[in-house]
């Protein structure tokens, strides 16, 4: 894998994203799930959610490289915030 230059936050990066993945299959052999309507007035399910919650926190992640010059750990805590918000009410 030199090829790919792997450093340890992209290791890491990557391997919560294969850990999440595990554990929302999981949860959905264990405790099957109906899908709910929240605010975007779509149904969901967790995993749904889990996608909405990866996708916006790219964009945050963007958002915070091109627009602030802060440290990335308040784009991480900003998007905890914004993964919380949408396991509640999307």
């Amino acid at each position: 894998m030199d090829w790919m230059a792997w450093t340890g936050p992209t290791a890491i990066f990557f391997a919560v994203i294969a850990c999440l993945l595990i554990t929302f299959t999981i949860l959905a052999i264990r405790f099957p799930e109906t899908p709910r309507v929240g605010v975007l007035r779509i149904e969901t399910t967790r995993g749904d959610r889990l996608f909405i919650t990866l996708l916006g926190s790219a964009f945050i992640n963007l958002a915070w490289l091109g627009l602030v010059s802060a440290p990335q750990w308040g784009a991480l805590i900003l998007c905890l915030i914004y993964a919380a918000a949408v396991f509640r009410w999307v």
